[in-house]
């Protein structure tokens, strides 16, 4: 493999580092603490900061897709010529305001530039497809996530489509089993490991319906489940919970397939966004 572009790196191991094995885990949150001195780094001066073995950082650098050692170092050499996307900026309890402004449009600003490198027009194309032709669209998620898949609902039915979200276990479930072939379910979960998002998911595809992904960790169970992934981007940390920069880069994703969907099935779109926007208008001005 090629590895990966220098721009999406950091954010890449950030969402595979839960399912690496602990060993892999060091290394790879050393990539992530200072890229700059891992790309300096000799395999042997790695081993010996991270505690583990050469074999161990080889099978790393092959995990995040490059031949070997040498080209993950070329990789973050390049990272590190963008440094300011590599200052971690986490907020502290004493910043003041004004720095608070600045770190969290930066962690999300980088959400969006993440994501974007990592959604291909192939990817997309392939799950609107799926998304035109269904005759119901169904989206799971929990906490953050499950407001990201209210969002797809209520975007696709203010285009005429059939689309519920459920982020109630027993209902998401109920929802699964009767999903059918041409149906499409859409599961959303940012570590890609919430079990009221896998059962779901894994049942739409039992029953024959198109299952999509979209999740931070393309290496997660809930990716190698759906025929259909689209990687989000987002660092979580603890004043910056699900709810900021993950949800963004999930909700960028959301905003493509819908504006694909939309221009798919441009005519009837219009007509059923004219006819939304009217019957909200004239309730407006009853009231």
């Amino acid at each position: 493999m090629n590895g990966l572009r220098a721009d999406t790196l950091v954010a890449t191991v950030r969402g595979v580092l839960p399912s690496l094995t602990p060993a892999a885990q060091t290394v790879a949150r050393l990539i992530l603490e200072d890229p700059a001195t891992v790309a300096r780094s000799t395999i042997t001066e790695l081993s010996a900061a991270s505690g583990t073995s050469e074999a161990t950082i080889v099978r790393t650098a092959r995990l995040l897709g490059f031949a070997g050692y040498p080209q993950l170092r070329l990789a973050l050499a390049a990272a590190a010529a963008q440094p300011d996307r590599l200052v971690p900026g986490d907020l502290a309890p004493d910043d003041p305001l004004s720095e608070v402004i600045l770190k969290v449009s930066r962690a999300e600003s980088e959400a969006i530039n993440d994501t974007v490198a990592q959604l291909t027009s192939e990817r997309l194309g392939l799950v609107v497809d799926a998304i035109v032709g269904a005759r119901r669209i169904d989206s799971y998620g929990v906490g953050a996530s499950g407001l990201v898949a209210e969002d797809v609902a209520q975007k696709l039915m203010r285009i005429g489509l059939s689309s519920h979200a459920f982020q109630d276990a027993h209902l998401a479930l109920t929802s699964a089993v009767l999903l059918k072939a041409g149906d499409v379910a859409i599961g959303i979960s940012t570590s890609g490991e919430t079990p009221d998002v896998l059962e779901p998911l894994r049942l739409a595809g039992e029953a024959g319906a198109t299952t999509v992904a979209i999740t931070n960790n393309p290496r997660s169970s809930l990716a190698a489940m759906a025929e259909h992934v689209l990687i989000s981007a987002g660092r979580e940390t603890e004043f910056r919970p699900g709810a900021l920069a993950s949800r963004i880069s999930q909700l960028l994703v959301v905003d493509c397939v819908f504006v694909g969907v939309a221009q798919r099935t441009f005519d009837s779109s219009q007509e059923a966004l004219q006819s939304t926007r009217r019957a909200v208008a004239e309730f407006t001005r009853k009231r």
